[in-house]
């Protein structure tokens, strides 16, 4: 009897290991893949962006989120960099490939996503970030057709916005440019077509780009800038993904294979990155460096800033960030320990001086 018992419990394990790796994936496809057909979108109009609605932050928005500051925390300096900023995907439903621009509960988690991560620049002249029909979460844990189609309407918008943040800062001015998950791998795209062998681009500080692999052969060399390798180095990329151990970051993966490398190939090395406890210049780094996480409110908890709450290193096989598992950051962890949604407010403070020091050498090097 024991012995049937034994395996009886061993048969449910396996199932329950089954399913966890086969049904559950395929159950999270099928609940955010878009049901209806893709419906081409019109391009925007060219001057879409003169309107302040179509953006979450921008200079002369009143209630800006891109403005918020946790307690105990000013503005220390006045930087004169202009930063463009592209949040990541907020649109989970699956009645459209695209968000449409009205659609209320993705606007209100764009807003939030600006207002923990874009935050971090705010000590810099302006923070400039748009909405755009971003596409839906289900385009990336498919392989399809339609999900190039979608991503090529959220970059169309996109190219636009960023089109109209450079005819907005003055000419000449530096600029800094993030962004992250959708935000990430469009904003290269942009970087490719619309700044690298420009003059745009002896303006560039910094790129962040965080939760989207960066490929060191594939996507760097079309960017146009190195990697950041020491904490005042100036116009290079930032580029990293948190994840706590144990990390599984297959679905991310996944995801990502399903869009070529800006040379058109797929990714066949390790992800770019660097740590942003210290600018790139080591790889691993103790909870001890960081200066402080920006922790969100919610029912339980208000925001607040929380001194050593992570440490963190770059893991040299797959290129993730990992970090101990926080107390508490909030409830958008993502499956396999991705706490890539934390990617800015996690070094929140660390973030706001390694800007400072990368405008800092800029402005020495064209003063001179």
């Amino acid at each position: 009897m024991l012995a049937w018992f034994a395996l009886l419990m061993v048969g449910l394990t396996g199932l329950a290991i089954f399913g966890l790796n086969w049904g559950w994936p395929r159950l999270e496809v099928w609940r955010l893949t878009p049901r209806a057909p893709f419906q081409a979108q019109p391009a925007l109009p060219a001057n879409a962006y003169a309107d302040p609605a179509m953006w979450i932050a921008r200079p002369d928005l009143a209630g800006n989120p891109a403005q918020f500051l946790p307690p105990g925390i000013t503005h220390d300096r006045k930087g004169a960099a202009y930063v463009f900023f592209l949040h990541p995907t907020t649109y989970e439903n699956r009645k459209s490939w695209n968000a449409p621009l009205d659609h209320t509960n993705s606007r209100l988690r764009a807003e939030l996503a600006v207002r923990s991560s874009a935050s971090v620049f705010n000590d810099e002249a302006a923070i400039y970030a748009p909405r755009y029909r971003q596409a839906a979460l289900g385009t990336f844990l498919v392989n399809r057709p339609e999900q190039l189609r979608a991503i090529a309407v959220a970059q169309g918008d996109a190219s636009l916005a960023l089109a109209a943040f450079l005819r907005a800062v003055p000419p000449g001015a530096p600029i800094v440019l993030a962004g992250r998950g959708q935000g990430a791998l469009i904003l290269m795209r942009l970087i490719r077509d619309m700044v690298r062998n420009t003059p745009l681009s002896a303006r560039v500080i910094a790129v962040y780009l965080t939760g989207w692999p960066v490929s060191p052969r594939h996507d760097l060399p079309l960017l146009g800038m190195p990697a950041c390798t020491h904490a005042d180095q100036a116009g290079c990329v930032m580029s990293w993904a948190t994840f706590a151990a144990p990390a599984d970051p297959r679905e991310v993966t996944a995801a990502s294979a399903n869009y070529p490398a800006l040379d058109g190939k797929i990714r066949d090395d390790v992800a770019l990155c660097t740590n942003p406890l210290t600018g790139g210049a080591a790889t691993n780094a103790p909870v001890s460096a960081n200066l402080g996480s920006l922790v969100m409110s919610d029912e339980r908890h208000p925001a607040t800033l929380v001194r050593a709450l992570v440490g963190g290193h770059c893991e040299p096989d797959n290129g993730l960030l990992i970090i101990n598992r926080p107390r508490h950051m909030g409830d958008d962890v993502m499956p396999g320990n991705n706490f890539s949604i934390y990617d800015f407010p996690l070094f929140w403070l660390n973030l706001r001086g390694d800007v400072a020091r990368r405008e800092a050498t800029w402005t020495r090097a064209h003063h001179s």
